[in-house]
């Protein structure tokens, strides 16, 4: 019963409900991996371009003013040229939160007044400087411990921070992975909202004096640049970065002519001096960040997490893994339902996210699906497996070991539907069987039944050693060959040996019967040797190893013939003639079995003599009563032999037939 519980595919619940544990659960390496998935998606967009340049001090900037950082009058230099050079708006990504060291900080802060420009500032863990009080009308204050908290900021020289148009937080929040994808456009600090530096570049631009947040026990719930419009954003005022974005990167010794009013974000990429931020599209400096996540909101990309995802998910993976626990008793269906399923699965992803920008996780669900059907099928094969084991262990009942373990590997040699091979037939029948079943009485059945199945394995054990097959057992009579279904050019030699050894066996058998009190029983056997169908024989729906053909019927007259001639074992011409010179052979008579016309030479395994010789011949010819007179003369010479002689004294004492061809025509079976 556990045994059967445990080989159910049904077994696959317990996978099913771990995988939904582990997702309701939802570890690092979950997140990480859906995560990750996201960003598939998010980077199989077409880019996208923008009017927006990201300048870059690099090497070449260094080369020509010598030292980092730049001395603020060369800053405000760079400023005044860029908006010569038809920028719109200019972002300077440089914390200045000392004083310049050249003396500069007047004639940038100069610039500043004169040049629309929005600076950074940095989240810490104490403020240095005073920050500038954000222009921002907040809804539901009380609520402001919901979103991103800092417990400090790191502002510029209040000379630059109040010079400047716009003041925005330099700020990232890496996922759990360290990868960044969505980016804070508010946080707290202090008890005060600041705006991102891509939230203010926005508000600037859209000359606007203010932003306006709407928060609740969630966190935000809206927020909008009024002349610019709502900015769609999680509770945390989080928004996905559209990696497609594409802006105009250049060199701060190769700027264009003309930038067409482009918003202008100006940050350090030489080396040692700035760090790219890991992303979903690889490492970028921290301008590129912002310029993407402005193109973002530009183009009004909302990448969105339903809040419903989750459990949606976790209802699809129930959902699915139970139809396939269903869908996997049909081994096809379940297979091509996984297939089905999983790029179902991915399609629909795909699908919400190119046409509604939503990210459902596919990770989760082909998990879900893939574990549950490797679960499903597994136990399924280990069940067929075990089946499979169970079949050897009973094949090997009927055939050597050696034998299945090669059929095994070469399972071509078991022919389905049967072919016509030379072999040798091998048919015995118990003797005084209906004795010995009496001795037990109705009340015995189960004994009587003990004692057959120990007859039968007495029986079994000489044919698996001379690699005989045993084909069935018929109530006491049995039934094997030699010669298939491997080929053995000795299947005459070894057909006859294991009669001799089954007939040794029996012998055997009997002292266990004289233990229990019971009745001796015999065994006789007949031998033939001939080409008989053999192969997977029988119904569509039901078929097993058999063999068909006269041979077979022949083997079965000549064991019954034993009886009639006094012996144990008769062996046909055919196979006599493949066994001369390994075994003494005696010729029994010439015998036209019940059913048949033509007769057959019969023959024991015994050393014939001179005396028995001319026995034949007399009788062969016709002259029984000179046959009848040497009988004594015989049984003198072979002993052994006498039971043989007793009958046919019989049959010579009747006279001969009125017709004799020299053979003897059976009248029954």
């Amino acid at each position: 019963m556990i045994k059967k519980i445990l080989t159910s595919p049904w077994t696959a619940l317990l996978t099913l409900t771990l995988v939904l544990g582990i997702r309701i659960a939802d570890p690092t390496f979950v997140e990480s991996v859906r995560l990750r998935y996201f960003d598939t998606l998010i980077t199989q967009k077409a880019p996208t371009a923008n009017n927006i340049y990201t300048v870059n001090i690099d090497e070449a900037a260094l080369d020509k003013y010598g030292q980092w950082p730049l001395p603020r009058a060369e800053y405000a230099k760079i400023i005044k040229d860029l908006y010569d050079r038809g920028a719109g708006l200019v972002v300077l990504n440089v914390i200045m939160a000392e004083s310049d060291r050249t003396g500069g900080d007047a004639v940038l802060s100069d610039a500043l007044k004169r040049y629309p420009v929005v600076l950074g500032s940095v989240p810490s863990e104490r403020t240095k400087n005073k920050p500038r009080n954000p222009g921002s009308a907040v809804m539901g204050p009380e609520w402001q411990d919901q979103i991103i908290q800092y417990p400090g900021l790191i502002a510029n020289i209040p000379q630059l921070e109040n010079s400047a148009v716009g003041i925005g937080i330099v700020s990232t929040l890496p996922e759990v992975d360290g990868v960044n994808r969505r980016l804070p456009l508010i946080v707290s600090v202090d008890g005060k909202l600041y705006p991102s530096i891509a939230m203010e570049t926005l508000r600037v631009a859209a000359g606007d004096s203010t932003f306006q947040v709407k928060l609740n026990e969630n966190g935000v719930e809206k927020m909008r640049i009024p002349k610019f419009g709502p900015v769609t954003t999680d509770a945390l005022g989080r928004v996905w970065v559209d990696w497609s974005q594409e802006n105009n990167q250049v060199s701060l010794m190769n700027l264009p002519n003309n930038f067409n009013g482009a918003i202008v974000i100006l940050g350090p990429t030489a080396a040692g001096i700035s760090n790219p931020l890991p992303t979903a599209k690889g490492a970028v400096f921290p301008q590129d960040v912002q310029a993407a996540t402005i193109s973002t909101m530009i183009n009004g990309v909302v990448i969105q997490r339903p809040d419903y995802a989750d459990g949606l998910e976790i209802i699809a993976i129930l959902a699915v893994g139970l139809l396939l626990l269903f869908l996997t008793r049909w081994v096809y269906v379940g297979l091509a339902s996984v297939v089905i399923i999983c790029v179902g699965v991915v399609f629909g992803s795909h699908y919400a996210f190119s046409n509604f920008l939503f990210l459902f996780d596919a990770t989760a669900i082909l998990s879900g699906t893939i574990l549950v059907a490797l679960h499903a099928y597994g136990v399924k094969f280990v069940s067929e497996f075990l089946q499979k084991m169970q079949i050897k262990k009973q094949f090997g009942s009927y055939v050597n070991p050696t034998i299945v373990e090669r059929l095994q590997q070469h399972p071509e040699l078991i022919r389905l539907g049967g072919e016509k091979k030379l072999l040798s037939v091998v048919m015995t029948d118990m003797r005084n069987f209906t004795a010995l079943g009496e001795s037990y009485g109705e009340a015995g059945v189960e004994d009587f039944t003990k004692v057959m199945n120990s007859y039968m394995t007495a029986l079994s054990i000489p044919i698996l050693k001379n690699d005989g097959t045993l084909i069935k057992f018929i109530g006491d009579a049995s039934l094997h060959i030699h010669g298939a279904p491997i080929d053995d050019a000795d299947h005459a030699y070894r057909a006859v040996k294991t009669a001799l050894e089954m007939i040794e066996a029996v012998k055997g058998f009997n002292d266990e019967l004289a233990a229990l009190g019971k009745p001796p029983v015999g065994m006789g056997a007949g031998v033939n040797t001939g080409e008989i169908v053999v192969g997977n024989i029988g119904a569509k729906s039901k078929f097993g190893y058999d063999v068909l053909g006269d041979p077979v019927s022949l083997a079965a007259r000549l064991e019954s013939q034993t009886k009639g001639y006094g012996v144990l074992m008769i062996i046909s011409d055919n196979t006599a003639k493949l066994v001369e010179g390994k075994f003494p052979l005696w010729e029994l008579d010439n015998i036209a079995v019940k059913g048949k016309t033509e007769p057959v030479r019969i023959f024991a395994i015994e050393q014939e003599t001179e005396q028995h010789r001319a026995f034949l011949s007399a009788y062969y010819e016709g002259k029984w009563t000179t046959a009848l007179k040497m009988v004594p003369l015989c049984k003198n010479a072979s002993p052994e032999m006498e039971h043989y002689y007793d009958k046919m004294a019989e049959r010579l004492s009747e006279g001969v037939p009125k017709v004799w061809n020299g053979y003897y025509v059976a009248t029954s079976k």
